[in-house]
C-alpha cells in the first residue's frame, strides 16, 4: 500500500475534530494602532494562549490521540528544545501515558521546567541534530515508546492545519496568511489549510536570516540544511522536514527574511499594542510584515502569533 505524501482535507477535517476535546480555539486580535501602522488588516489567531503556550498542541494531540489505546501503552518520546516537547509531555499526561523528552542542554529554562510539570522525563543532550536524534532512539530501543516527529510527518502537519483552518473559519476572506517556518509543520499545515479552505489567500512566511534554509531551500529547489544556529528565535533554529518542504514548496508564495533587531522591533511592539506575551520565534512574520509594508497595504492579513514560552528574565528588547 502506498501511503499519501500530504494529509487530505478529509485528513485535516478529522484531525480537528479528534483535538477539539484537548485544545483551545484561540481568539484573533486585532490592534487599531498597528493596522494604521502597517496600512493593512491585521488579524493575529493568538496561539500563545493554546494549551502549553503554542501551537505545538495541536500536532501532539492529533499524533497521540489518532493511535489506539493499546497503541499508546508504551508512552511517545520525541526530542524538542521546548514547545513540541511541552506539548507531547501535556499530551502524554491527558492520555494518561509516559512521556520521555530529549531536550538539548541550552534549552530554556522555562520549557525544560514546563516539560518537568507536565510529568515529562527528560534526557538533556548536546545542542545539535545528531545527538538529539540518537538518544531518542536509545530511549525508544529501551522503552518501546512511540516515536513522534517534532514536525516532518503527516499527523503533525494534519494537527497543526487545524490552526489556520479556524481562523479561516472566523475571516474567510484573508489576501494573505503569514506563519513562521523552522521545521515545517506549521508552515505545511497551514498551506494546506489555504489550499483546501480559501484557496485565493496567499501564503508567506517569515524566517530569520541568520537560519535561512527554507528561503535558500525555495531558491535552490532542494532542502539546504542549517549551517549555523545563531538566532533568538530558538523554535526555527531546524532544518526545514523533507514532507514540509514538498508541500511550501508546491503552495508557499514567498518567504521573507528578518534580521535579529527586526524579529525584538515586532516583538516589542506585540507586547505593547497587543497587551499579550509572545516569544521571539513567533515574532518573525509579523516582523517580515513590518520589512515589507508596501505589500501587504490595504490587504486583509492573517497572522499566526505561534507562542508564548518565553524567559522574562532574558528578553531581547530589555
Amino acid at each position: 500500500m502506498i501511503m499519501p505524501s500530504t494529509p487530505t482535507e478529509n485528513d485535516i477535517r478529522r484531525a480537528h475534530e479528534r483535538i477539539l476535546p484537548h485544545i483551545h480555539n484561540t481568539p484573533v486580535l486585532t490592534s487599531q494602532f498597528i493596522n494604521e501602522l502597517t496600512g493593512a488588516h491585521l488579524f493575529f489567531k493568538c496561539e500563545n494562549f493554546q494549551k502549553t503556550g503554542s501551537f505545538k498542541m495541536r500536532g501532539a494531540s492529533n499524533a497521540i490521540f489518532s493511535l489506539k489505546l493499546d497503541e499508546r501503552l508504551n508512552g511517545f518520546a520525541t526530542h524538542s528544545s521546548g514547545n513540541h516537547a511541552q506539548a507531547v509531555a501535556y499530551a502524554c499526561k491527558t492520555a494518561g501515558v509516559n512521556a520521555y523528552i530529549v531536550m538539548p542542554k541550552n534549552a530554556p529554562k522555562v520549557k525544560i521546567d514546563a516539560v518537568k510539570n507536565y510529568g515529562g522525563n527528560i534526557v538533556f543532550c548536546e545542542p545539535n541534530e545528531t545527538a538529539r536524534q540518537e538518544a531518542c532512539a536509545k530511549i525508544i530501543q529501551e522503552t518501546n515508546a512511540v516515536f513522534i516527529p517534532p514536525f516532518d510527518d503527516l499527523a503533525i502537519i494534519a494537527g497543526q492545519a487545524s490552526c489556520a483552518k479556524e481562523l479561516i473559519e472566523t475571516h474567510a476572506d484573508l489576501d494573505y496568511l503569514l506563519t513562521p517556518v523552522g521545521g515545517g509543520g506549521l508552515a505545511a499545515g497551514t498551506a494546506l489549510s489555504v489550499n483546501y479552505f480559501s484557496p485565493k489567500t496567499e501564503i508567506i512566511l517569515g524566517e530569520p536570516k541568520s537560519v535561512n534554509d527554507t528561503y535558500l531551500s525555495l531558491k535552490a529547489g532542494k532542502i539546504i540544511p542549517v549551517s549555523q544556529t545563531h538566532t533568538m528565535a530558538d523554535g526555527l533554529k531546524t532544518t526545514v522536514g523533507k514532507l514540509n518542504f514538498e508541500i511550501i514548496q508546491n503552495h508557499v508564495k514567498e518567504v521573507i527574511t528578518v534580521s535579529e533587531d527586526e524579529i525584538s522591533h515586532a516583538m516589542r511592539m506585540i507586547w505593547e499594542r497587543l497587551k499579550i506575551i509572545i516569544e521571539p520565534s513567533c515574532a518573525v512574520p509579523f516582523a517580515a510584515l513590518l520589512v515589507r509594508k508596501a505589500l501587504f497595504k490595504n490587504k486583509k492579513v492573517g497572522v499566526i502569533l505561534t507562542g508564548g514560552n518565553v524567559d522574562l528574565g532574558n528578553l531581547p528588547f530589555v
